[in-house]
């Protein structure tokens, strides 16, 4: 049987309730029942993976969630045994960590920046637990190396696939002004937005054009402080909405929802995802969105996983998802009007990111 183990801890672990994995839940999932059980696969691997969530929760319709699928997936393909924690905040970080080392888990996921040194802590405090980081090398001195040796770092290069929405952007505004926020002014948040500006800067070089980005310069900008409240998203994205931004890319988790409901609310306003394809994991916003920044995460922890589970085991390589490795893109377009020029030409950049001929 494949366990889930959902913490709500704050300053310690209060309680521990294992259900079926089956979902992303929207709700605390009742005691186990026949319901909530899901018939492994025949053949069953004896592996346990686990995984800690940032404040979000895995029902964040973003980076959470699409971790939280990944290991579901893998879950299923193999029949291995998961749990995983909620934080409700940063004082939930450590103890869920240890509550994973404590049921036993063979590799522990512990999902973003954030987490990065209550991760440190735990890896070098148990060397025989394997850990892995999404978006962030572990690296909290700063010296180049991870700071303990069992923890394998999961990165993204999304500047790449931001560097293509910011050219679409650039494109399709009516405006000439689009803009960009973050959650918080740290490394797994700027990427997108450097990349964004870079594809925009890109256009107007590529065309003699003085399109505008509001909310970030390369160095400074627009950050609401969190990744929880959605009401800061709303505020910030009707102050770019007032200054004539048509086209806004929220890189704020589910803050970014409500960047999404002022954008659909003043109308005219494209909204573009970012870490997930926004039209599938928010359907409500579907009719806003121009496209989206994609972090393949579910992907990226599936390989992980199924690597240290049944392929040649754990090891501390990092991860690299890129263009060429598809494990960041854009998604499609759907019906947004972006012109058959645009798809064509940004498809050709793409091509160039790759071969190394256009730097983001």
């Amino acid at each position: 049987m494949k366990n889930t183990l959902r913490i709500g801890a704050i300053a310690a672990v209060s309680a521990i309730a294992l259900a079926a994995c089956s979902s992303a839940p929207e709700e605390e999932a009742p005691a186990t029942s026949a319901a909530d059980v899901t018939s492994a696969p025949a053949e069953t691997v004896d592996y346990k993976a686990c995984m800690v969530s940032d404040a979000g929760g895995f029902d964040d319709k973003s980076f959470n969630q699409s971790g939280f699928e990944g290991l579901q997936q893998v879950a299923a393909d193999l029949g291995i045994e998961t749990a995983t924690a909620e934080s409700a905040d940063g004082n939930a970080y450590g103890p869920n960590i240890t509550a994973l080392v404590d049921s036993s888990c063979d590799l522990i996921i512990t999902v973003g920046f954030l987490l990065s040194q209550a991760t440190v802590d735990a890896a070098l405090a148990n060397p025989d637990v394997n850990f892995a980081i999404i978006d962030d090398l572990a690296d909290n001195d700063y010296d180049g190396t991870t700071d303990a040796p069992n923890i394998k770092p999961i990165t993204f290069d999304t500047d790449e696939a931001a560097f293509l929405a910011g050219y679409a952007a650039a494109a399709t505004t009516q405006t000439g002004t689009v803009a960009t926020f973050g959650g918080m002014q740290i490394p797994s948040v700027t990427i997108f937005m450097d990349g964004f500006l870079a594809g925009v800067n890109y256009y107007n070089d590529q065309n003699g054009t003085t399109v505008n980005v509001l909310g970030w310069d390369g160095e400074n900008g627009s950050f609401t402080g969190d990744f929880d409240d959605q009401t800061k998203g709303q505020s910030v994205t009707q102050g770019f909405i007032d200054n004539g931004a048509d086209i806004i890319m929220p890189v704020a988790g589910p803050v970014g929802l409500g960047a999404a409901a002022a954008a659909q609310a003043a109308g005219n306003t494209w909204i573009i995802g970012v870490d997930s394809d926004w039209v599938q994991t928010a359907p409500e916003y579907a009719d806003i969105v121009l496209t989206s920044v994609m972090k393949k995460i579910g992907a990226s922890v599936y390989d992980v996983v199924d690597e240290a589970a049944v392929g040649a085991g754990f090891d501390v390589t990092p991860y690299v998802g890129t263009l060429a490795n598809d494990g960041v893109g854009l998604a499609d377009f759907y019906d947004a009007p972006v012109s058959d020029e645009v798809k064509a030409a940004i498809e050709e950049i793409k091509a160039g990111i790759i071969d190394g001929s256009i730097e983001p």
